[in-house]
């Protein structure tokens, strides 16, 4: 009697794989793409424009020290400083014109002090002469025109401006809000469709073609990521539009910057007279100085002195690298007394975490690490950029350059997503207008283009 062949567990039909229930967020990733994809090649120009010019400002901070070493250094330190009521008026013998609006003394050994003086003819209003002496000696090292609270020089300010508005003025500002406005969205974007994809579609090595391209930009998207989102929101904060409503969000929260009172008390205005454009108010920069310096200001500080008869002397410390300094006092110019004292301890959470984004944003908080950062994230969004375009260029077939990705995917989301989703782009696009705007341009010139192609196909299946 035969027996039969017993069947093996590998010989035993294997059941059916079960099919893959698809994720509900599954629907999300058309939609994802093509905005991606429109944002991706409707705002990179203004993207690289930012990121170029970005760039440049990274590296303008040590351009600087370079370009300007004779004004902003001493020939040789000497032995001991000169009072800083004879340094200004040392600057005020070889610049007697315009009126003094603020002295930055010698923060360092090897440092000249800076005397600023505003209305200075053919000097932008909105900036100031910085008259450079030397501390030990008094003698005028040169003069340069200075922008801001950082003492952005010539060269320094030449690129802020471009980075910041292209020397258009207010109206070219809204370029760097409107990037700033979709560099989240787009590298939002970016990282679903990253992690959305099967792990081997991500690989790099070992491809060729627009899956190399993709690899690439993907890779390098995740990894500057952050970075991309950090200057988004920290960018945001001094934009026209969207800073001015972060501004409001942040006083309605009692979250605004604080700053010290320059009210004089009773006595102002007696013994406090002073000389047309002259910064000696009453007992003068050295006793200001010296009250400020009991406070425990240490270099660097920049004095103010009093707007009228009924202001005081401000003293603020303007060291924007880590640790920050950013203490200040007023002293009453008739006495020589702190009347208010403002710490920088003692600022708002919100104020204090927007002075440190927008350092770090700048390039100042960690120095030279910052700025070498600064210059890596701007370079990887100009290559992602290029990336970008290359894929796009690698999408086509034959005589079709570019083929966008396929509309209609928001109809395959589902309610409980899709009306959520919309409520929070609403909110977004109100408080970020250059986002909301646009976005909406975006959906109705989509939504009129999918119109006449439905209306097209009709006719054409009709004749």
């Amino acid at each position: 009697m035969s027996i039969a062949p017993s069947t093996t567990t590998d010989e035993a039909p294997q059941a059916a794989a079960p099919t893959p229930v698809p994720s509900r967020w599954a629907p999300l990733r058309p939609l994802v793409l093509r905005l991606h994809f429109y944002a991706g090649v409707l705002v990179a120009p203004f993207l690289l424009v930012a990121a170029v010019t970005g760039f440049l400002y990274a590296g303008s901070f040590q351009a600087e020290k370079i370009a300007y070493r004779d004004e902003m250094t001493v020939s040789a330190v000497g032995d001991s400083k000169l009072p800083i009521s004879e340094q200004v008026a040392a600057a005020r013998k070889a610049h007697p014109e315009g009126t003094v609006s603020a002295v930055r003394p010698s923060p360092a050994d090897d440092a000249t002090t800076r005397v600023m003086l505003s209305g200075v003819e053919g000097v932008d209003p909105t900036h100031t002469l910085a008259v450079f002496v030397d501390p030990y000696t008094g003698k005028v090292e040169g003069a340069l025109e200075q922008y801001g609270s950082s003492g952005a020089l010539p060269l320094r300010t030449w690129i802020s401006e471009l980075h910041r508005n292209l020397h258009l003025g207010e109206t070219g500002r809204l370029y760097s809000e409107f990037a700033a406005s979709w560099l989240w969205v787009i590298a939002g974007g970016g990282i679903v469709l990253w992690f959305s994809r099967r792990r081997a579609l991500r690989k790099v090595r070992g491809t060729s073609g627009r899956r190399r391209t993709l690899g690439l930009h993907g890779s390098v998207g995740v990894w500057a990521a952050a970075g991309f989102f950090f200057l988004s929101a920290t960018g945001l904060t001094w934009s026209t539009y969207a800073g001015a409503n972060i501004d409001e969000l942040r006083t309605s929260l009692g979250q605004s910057t604080p700053s010290v009172s320059a009210a004089a008390g009773d006595h102002s205005g007696h013994g406090a007279s002073a000389s047309a454009g002259d910064a000696e108010h009453g007992v003068g920069l050295d006793k200001v100085l010296a009250a400020a310096r009991a406070e425990g200001l240490g270099d660097p500080v920049e004095i103010v002195p009093p707007a009228d008869e009924s202001s005081t002397y401000v003293v603020r410390q303007v060291q924007r690298s880590w640790p920050e300094k950013q203490d200040s006092v007023a002293v009453d110019p008739t006495s020589g007394e702190v009347t208010d004292t403002l710490r920088f301890a003692d600022y708002p959470l919100l104020a204090k975490l927007t002075r440190w984004g927008i350092d770090l944003h700048t390039g100042v908080l960690f120095g030279l690490v910052n700025q070498v950062a600064l210059m890596l994230l701007a370079l990887s969004l100009v290559l992602l950029i290029v990336w970008g375009y290359r894929m796009w260029w690698q999408r086509g077939r034959g005589s079709a350059f570019g083929r966008p990705i396929r509309r209609g995917a928001w109809q395959q989301v589902p309610p409980q997503i899709l009306v959520p989703g919309v409520v929070v782009v609403a909110v977004l696009g109100y408080f970020v207008p250059l986002l909301g705007i646009p976005l909406a341009g975006f959906i109705v010139a989509d939504v009129i283009l999918g119109e006449i192609a439905h209306r097209r196909e009709k006719e054409s299946a009709a004749v």
